[in-house]
């Protein structure tokens, strides 16, 4: 069998958000310990993981190290071959949100957007040099400030340490990725006013090719699309049960019903609770959004329903997944004819 390599990020945010949503969906690693850069998934064999340096992961891909990976939407645009093989495959994962900024030093105070930017790198042109603007992301800031009309720049790589950059002297402003622009303030910059080059969060991005030609591949690929789909729809969902008497469940049912939006996901489920003898109890399940719990309590009370209880749901599983179904739709250019 041809096993599955997933990289996945091996620090940071995106390491602990990754380790987090594998455990939540029934996919925990097995890793010997935090110096080994190989583990497995014990309920998915077939699969080899592999721990990466975030910025190598989409690179990796591109090469055909790696059949699939996790990684951040702007590491993925950054690094990937125009013409390459990695294809994005889930759009978003719910963590490690950020936003790759301009930010200029407070002392700009006529500076506020990318036009007063596209100005001043005018006037620093005249004055016989360029703007400079350091950041780890040249590729995403140099397509955005053409965007805006902001020319004659240049790009100053830094691989640590960026805020200092214009207070150290070799470089004028920045881009850089941030959270909450705290880090930022703190060292006397401010993000323009239109100066987002990209929302980014942990995505799914694999190897196109090889998904598309190794059968084995693209069904553990489904596999693991499929339990994150699921966990992730159920964990906006709770199952109610009580047991509410009455005549029969036709009878039950359109009392339940009478409030459809409590009525659950895909209506009630409504069983007879046998004690011996006939005690026209009935049973009552009901899958509904967590928002709506006390409503729907409060509907079950107001039927007589006793023994009311409310679990977590794991999984909940539509006829299809959504993201495997895009996912094969974009892998047609990447089959390899026998011919």
């Amino acid at each position: 069998m041809t096993n599955l390599r997933l990289a996945l990020p091996s620090t940071g945010a995106l390491y602990e958000g990754t380790a987090n949503l594998l455990s939540d969906c029934g996919l925990g690693v097995r890793r010997a310990n935090s110096r080994r850069y190989t583990a497995d998934i014990p309920s998915l064999p077939g699969v080899d993981v592999l721990y990466q340096r975030q910025s190598d992961i989409t690179i990796e891909i591109d090469g055909g190290s790696a059949d699939l990976g996790v990684v951040g939407l702007d590491r993925y645009y950054e690094s990937r071959l125009e013409q390459g093989d990695t294809v994005l495959i889930h759009d978003g994962l719910g963590f490690g949100g950020s936003k790759l900024v301009i930010a200029v030093p407070d002392s700009w105070l006529d500076v506020t957007t990318m036009a007063d930017l596209a100005d001043v790198a005018l006037e620093f042109r005249a004055k016989g040099r360029d703007l400079r603007i350091a950041s780890k992301y040249a590729r995403l800031v140099k397509r955005f400030l053409n965007q805006n009309g902001v020319n004659y720049v240049s790009m100053v790589h830094v691989s640590g340490g960026l805020e200092a950059a214009p207070v150290m002297g070799y470089a004028d402003i920045i881009a850089d990725i941030t959270a909450t622009g705290t880090t930022l303030r703190e060292n006397g910059l401010r993000v323009l006013i239109d100066g987002t080059v990209i929302e980014s969060q942990s995505v799914i991005v694999g190897n196109g090719r090889a998904l598309a030609n190794y059968p084995e591949k693209l069904d553990l690929t489904r596999q693991i699309l499929e339990k994150i789909e699921a966990s992730e729809r159920a964990s906006k969902y709770q199952r109610v049960t009580g047991d509410i008497q009455g005549e029969s469940e036709e009878e039950i049912a359109r009392q339940v019903m009478k409030r459809p939006e409590l009525g659950g996901l895909n209506g009630p489920t409504i069983s007879a609770v046998h004690t011996g003898k006939r005690s026209n109890w009935y049973t009552v399940q009901v899958l509904v959004k967590k928002s709506d719990l006390p409503d729907v309590v409060s509907h079950f009370r107001g039927l007589g329903g006793i023994g009311i209880a409310a679990n977590d749901v794991q999984y909940i599983y539509r006829e299809s997944c959504e993201s495997y179904d895009r996912l094969v739709e974009n892998l047609q250019p990447f089959i390899e004819s026998d011919g």
